[in-house]
């Protein structure tokens, strides 16, 4: 009898298995290899995991050759969703691969057995891979930047080219068109003057909206990572216009954009002559007894210092206090956890040990590849493969802006907080000569977290409940660090959520579970709260400052002005 010819499609597949199977094989094998060397915790899997899932990852792959033998196969990723990639079948199957052999990998992360940190961290390294060597990344696999440097007869390229090297003599990828803003005309426009200076900080005080205002005064104290505009972008969206809007007589701290010059700038400068003295210069000017106050972020971090330092010294001159996505307690950090140990603060203190700067391309290129996708490879893809200027959009042309850290604050920062989490340990930490003890800070606060936050996890903004004796009240809003906060009434998006009247379990999705959902802006929650902390009204004052703080410029004042070098 004559053997049947062999179907060149069935050993087509069967070389694709053994193929797989082998990759699959050495992927474990890479993977434990990873952590295994130099000292770092050992990777080992267990057999009956890895099993389940070489039988799912060689039954995905069967069905992703078969779905490619008939047609392009469905790809569930925006990356590869444009008609270029389903009419393109090659490009179609390496888009199809990486999504399975991602999925495969984050699979053995799951799997592994080890640490919690070593886990995070391994799987902080697989994320980044993966976003790396996305397809949609290299012009040789974009079938949609290939399509359009035929299209335009390679006039793509050439502008991608030129994009490239803008970029790379500005220091940072485009994700705005940034020569469309300036910082005091079409960004942070809100009228006032600077009315007091140091070489730390400005304070503007904001014209009044109102015939009346709170005979207590509202001081914000911003991140130090960035600048205080996030606040002020537009009218529509300016969160310090809506604070002035309701009758607050508003103040604001601009820190300066530290050079050579505050190379020594430590922890203890930061809170003594920028938070306390701009309260004291806020109820100078104002002849107030006491203020209210905002921290947003690292801001609030600070303020809660100044308020322990204030309160060692027997002073309460905080009337009340909003802490907006601020950690205290560091025990839930989030992702940024995989950057933190002993070796990585040691590191930073010895290359502070003297002085200098944490540039502020670094701290912005660390906050960017938390989101990879979004804040990186989307603007490679389209500014230098398909040769595009990304639109006009003030948050992003604030995100470029970034700031440099003095080396020795930014030290101590790292020891204290995030490796240590010395803060909330009654008197553990010194600040200003004061041990800090959150104990005696007895005020009213208002207490927001965004529910996506992943620079400031719900969990860790929620832990300032535990710390702090008085009255609290806490909202959860919704999105994520910057989008959950500037949410104005006038947008009517999102949601944010309420619990029980000083009901404070000690974790959060007890809290949540209990929480009523509201729709809409947590704006008029705050500034309802808020005034009820104002004291009585006051007419508005007609003019800035006072005599011996008098009006130095125009808001947003020269500080703010200044590019990080």
């Amino acid at each position: 009898m004559s053997q049947k010819p062999a179907d060149p499609w069935a050993q087509a597949s069967q070389a694709m298995q053994n193929s797989l199977s082998e990759g699959w094989s050495k992927a474990v094998t890479s993977m434990q290899s990873m952590l295994g060397q130099g000292g770092a915790p050992k990777l080992e899997f267990s057999p009956q995991k890895l099993e389940a899932l070489q039988r799912e990852y060689m039954a995905e792959a069967t069905r992703l050759w078969n779905e490619s033998l008939q047609g392009a196969p469905k790809l569930p990723d925006r990356r590869f969703s444009g008609e270029a990639w389903s009419s393109n079948p090659l490009a179609t199957y390496a888009a199809a691969a990486y999504l399975l052999n991602t999925r495969a990998m984050m699979g053995l992360v799951d799997a592994a057995n080890t640490d919690p940190k070593t886990k995070a961290r391994l799987q902080f390294a697989v994320e980044q891979w993966a976003a790396a060597a996305a397809p949609s990344n290299y012009l040789a696999f974009n079938a949609e930047a290939q399509k359009k440097a035929i299209d335009t007869k390679g006039e793509s390229i050439a502008k991608g080219v030129q994009n490239l090297l803008h970029d790379i003599q500005q220091g940072h990828v485009s994700m705005t068109d940034e020569s469309l803003f300036e910082v005091g005309r079409n960004v942070a426009t809100t009228e006032g003057q600077v009315v007091y200076e140091n070489e730390f900080f400005q304070l503007i005080e904001y014209k009044p909206l109102t015939a009346k205002v709170y005979e207590r005064p509202f001081l914000l104290i911003p991140p130090c990572i960035n600048k205080f505009y996030i606040l002020d972008l537009q009218p529509t969206n300016s969160f310090i216009r809506y604070a002035v809007s309701q009758g607050q007589r508003t103040f604001v701290v601009s820190w300066r954009n530290p050079d050579a010059s505050l190379a020594q700038t430590t922890w203890d400068d930061y809170i003594e002559d920028v938070a306390i003295r701009a309260i004291d210069v806020v109820r100078e000017i104002s002849g107030a007894k006491q203020i209210n106050a905002l921290g947003f972020c690292v801001g609030g971090t600070i303020l809660s210092n100044a308020l322990a330092v204030l309160a060692a010294r027997k002073q309460k001159p905080v009337a009340a206090a909003t802490f907006l996505t601020t950690l205290i307690d560091f025990s839930d950090t989030g992702v940024l956890d995989v950057f933190i140990d002993e070796n990585f603060v040691k590191f930073r203190e010895m290359q502070f040990a003297k002085g200098g700067l944490m540039a502020g391309k670094d701290m912005a290129s660390t906050f960017s590849f938390l989101r990879p996708n979004d804040l990186v490879w989307n603007y490679v893809v389209g500014n230098y493969l398909k040769g595009e200027t990304p639109p006009p959009f003030d948050l992003l042309y604030w995100n470029s802006d970034s700031t440099n850290l003095p080396g020795p604050m930014y030290a101590w920062y790292l020891r204290n907080t995030y490796l240590e989490n010395n803060l909330i340990k009654p008197g553990v930490t010194q600040v200003c000569g004061e041990r800090i003890d959150f104990r005696k800070v007895d005020i009213p606060l208002y207490i927001y977290a965004s529910r996506e936050d992943h620079i400031v996890p719900i969990g860790g903004a929620y832990g300032t409940t535990q710390v702090f004796p008085g009255n609290k009240r806490f909202v959860m809003g919704a999105s994520g660090h910057i989008a959950g906060v500037i949410n104005p009434p006038e947008a009517k998006k999102r949601s944010h959520w309420i619990g029980p009247a000083n009901q404070f379990p000690k974790k959060v999705d007890d809290w949540i579970a209990k929480a009523k959902e509201h729709a809409g802006s947590w704006w008029p929650d705050w500034a309802a709260w808020l005034k009820s902390h104002g004291g009585k009204q006051i007419p508005a004052p007609k003019s800035y400052g006072n005599r011996t703080h008098r009006p130095i410029e125009a808001a947003p004042g020269r500080y703010v002005k200044a590019k990080a070098h």
